[in-house]
């Protein structure tokens, strides 16, 4: 059975402490905003994923009941930076199972000022359900004094480097390049524009990850409604429905830790796994797609993101980005919503912003920002800890 997202909806993501708002009220404005594009409501809704990260248990429910008191099931999902795909990965499950016509994918996020702790409890790394990925990273580069999220990337950019010749401007240019794109998303939490050279200026984080590379704290909800294909027949959705064509969710394997390596601890086997099973799936590769949402937590994350897509060979990504080819212009265009780095990063909604916007982008509703021509699109949405999904959309 096929699936189908028919409607989007997301929150501005803004910077933590900035807005007056609770987690429900976003969800709420979120959840609106998708039913609302699908042309429904809540009471056609079957199940509702929800997922976050730094709210308390059951925190789906009181988010749901913003939207309608159904009865519905509601489930919470946790999956770190992944926490949003994840939700909307059992959505379609529902449908393309059989066993719901009509599933409301929700994510939201209410969170803290400063960088993201490395999941550590109280600081004890030994209780962290990442303290394997962090134990590779000491062994191989110590530990210091900078935040543990951006220390264990800007690792991988350090090997990166070594072994690619990969150079601090190369890395700049992803992040140059996606706050250029979001100065045409009103959602996006920053719409500043930056120079390479500004980039590699501002105030350093973790060597050679500058501020400007790296995703800042959010807040923020986004939605997606995802239907059977019976249902776009009987609601005459055909003009809003865009089709789940693949997807697939990978967690870490041997290969994650054996290299001893924080490219593969943060997760480019998964990413590249992910992306094999998608592409065998649909019998498509990436060379069909037009437009790609990806997970920029950090510029070096976009670049392991390229060659684990087979968009470029290893050690390529720093000549890809350089080149032109990942924006306007060029042969894909990457995170034209802003991405990670300039839109925002509220984990649990990361993944269905993602959506959302290719949604958008598919439908040609995507304004300033949009894609001359985009048919087919492309998300991934990685997790540290770890979980990796991507998702192929089509109209």
């Amino acid at each position: 059975m096929k699936s189908y997202i028919v409607g989007v909806g997301m929150t501005k993501f803004e910077k933590p402490e900035s807005r007056d708002w609770q987690y429900w009220d976003m969800a709420k404005e979120a959840g609106t905003e998708a039913l609302a594009d699908a042309g429904i409501g809540y009471e056609l809704v079957e199940q509702v994923p929800v997922g976050y990260c730094f709210q308390a248990s059951t925190a789906g429910q009181r988010a749901a009941y913003e939207l309608g008191l159904s009865g519905v099931p509601v489930y919470n999902v946790n999956n770190n930076c992944a926490t949003g795909s994840t939700a909307l990965m059992m959505a379609r499950q529902f449908v393309e199972g059989g066993s719901s016509d009509c599933v409301l994918a929700l994510g939201f996020e209410k969170m803290k000022k400063g960088a993201l702790g490395g999941g550590a409890d109280g600081g004890d790394f030994k209780t962290s359900p990442v303290a394997r990925h962090y134990g590779i990273m000491a062994a191989g580069h110590g530990f210091e004094m900078s935040p543990p999220t951006a220390q264990i990337f800007g690792n991988a950019a350090r090997e990166h480097m070594e072994r690619y010749g990969t150079t601090a401007a190369q890395l700049a240019a992803v992040g140059a390049k996606n706050h250029r794109h979001s100065a045409n998303n009103p959602n996006a939490q920053f719409q500043d524009v930056y120079t390479v050279d500004e980039v590699l200026a501002a105030k350093p984080i973790h060597a050679p990850l500058t501020k400007l590379q790296c995703s800042p704290t959010s807040d923020g909800a986004a939605a997606a409604v995802v239907v059977s294909e019976r249902f776009v027949v009987r609601h005459g959705l055909h003009d809003r429905a865009v089709e789940i064509v693949a997807q697939a969710m990978t967690t870490d394997t041997e290969a994650s830790f054996s290299s001893g390596s924080c490219i593969d601890v943060v997760g480019k086997p998964m990413t590249a796994a992910a992306a094999h099973q998608v592409f065998s799936a649909s019998g498509t590769s990436i060379e069909d797609v037009d437009v790609i949402e990806l997970h920029d937590c950090f510029s070096i994350n976009e670049l392991l993101t390229y060659e684990a897509l087979g968009m470029c060979a290893d050690g390529a990504a720093g000549k890809l980005v350089e080149s032109g080819a990942t924006t306007y212009g060029g042969r894909w265009v990457v995170n034209p919503s802003g991405g990670l780095i300039s839109k925002g990063h509220p984990l649990g909604a990361t993944g269905l912003a993602q959506a959302a916007e290719l949604v958008w982008q598919l439908r040609g509703e995507a304004a300033a920002r949009q894609v001359p021509g985009a048919r087919t699109g492309l998300a991934h949405n990685i997790g540290l800890g770890g979980a990796a999904v991507v998702t192929l959309l089509r109209r």
